[in-house]
């Protein structure tokens, strides 16, 4: 691990502390935006008041900065305990980072993710699903067929693992021979990867559940894939509705939504999503990658 990667994790993790206070994936991209103005000695050095100071910043903000910078006991002993999990981290500045995620999020790409499993999973074609935890018997039938036909046609599933349509979804991918990348919004070391299974973590590997990880990771669900299908929405309410509306204001991604007569599906369709039924998942590779947005008109 260089200097740089340890940079992201020293300042955009909590490395196991739930007191410690990170800078958020947005104030890590403007930090690093920053420093690459700066005018530096040949050798490489570390940050200093001075220079945080030059850069526009406050002393609270330049002194929380430094003190984040200086745990690197902490970040030792937290990496540590991770390789002995099996949990790899990967930053912005890691190679094996996934693209999309840099190329559509921006900013709000997250500092660091946490990996247990197939590492290569990240660079498959993928697409990826999300919907309620309490499903009606058709839209649980479409999850199970987005999971089934994306194995059938060799595409990795992206998914939440929450109960409903993440794991019914899961499920089907894996008993028909297919890939899954599940993004957890709890501990990514109480999760048993398989060949076929990579788990994913925001910011690290041992943090408890909370809905604020549940949303938050629900971005990059969205962003992974080329396109990401909808099995059930409350309308105006949940992870899902709030999620697939930031994708559609966004375009994080293409968004296909399962037809059930729903008032959450007819709001998402006049939003710019489209609606699919079982008969179009026979080749997900024909269904559009691009929908125009009414938040684009």
């Amino acid at each position: 691990m260089n200097a740089r990667e340890k940079g992201f994790l020293l300042l955009g993790s909590h490395l196991g502390d739930p007191g410690r206070k990170p800078l958020t994936p947005a104030q890590l991209r403007t930090l690093a935006d920053r420093v690459r103005t700066m005018e530096r000695p040949a050798e490489d050095r570390e940050l200093e008041m001075k220079d945080l100071l030059a850069l526009g910043y406050g002393r609270d903000m330049a002194g929380r900065i430094l003190t984040l910078l200086s745990q690197e006991e902490l970040l030792e002993y937290y990496l540590q305990r991770g390789r002995q999990a099996g949990c790899v981290p990967l930053t912005r500045a890691s190679e094996a980072y996934p693209a999309l995620l840099r190329r559509r999020l921006g900013a709000d790409s997250p500092g660091c993710l946490w990996v247990r499993g197939n590492l290569s999973l990240l660079h498959t074609p993928s697409v990826a699903l999300v919907g309620s935890r309490d499903l009606a018997e058709p839209n649980r039938a479409f999850a199970w067929a987005v999971g089934s036909h994306a194995a059938r046609q060799g595409l990795t599933l992206i998914s939440g693992n929450a109960r409903g349509a993440d794991k019914t979804a899961q499920e089907a991918c894996l008993v028909n021979g297919g890939r899954v990348i599940s993004i957890v919004a709890d501990g990514l070391v109480k999760h048993s990867p398989g060949e076929n299974v990579l788990y994913v973590s925001e910011d690290g590997y041992s943090e408890a559940f909370s809905a604020q990880r549940a949303i938050s990771r629900n971005r990059c669900i969205h962003a992974m894939g080329r396109m990401t299908f909808v099995a059930q929405a409350r309308l105006g309410q949940g992870g899902t509705w709030d999620g697939t509306l930031k994708n559609l204001r966004s375009g994080w991604s293409s968004v296909a939504c399962f037809r059930d007569g729903s008032e959450a599906a007819a709001e998402l369709e006049r939003l710019g999503a489209y609606l699919v039924g079982l008969e179009d998942l026979q080749d997900l590779g024909s269904l559009p990658e691009e929908n125009e947005s009414l938040f684009d008109r």
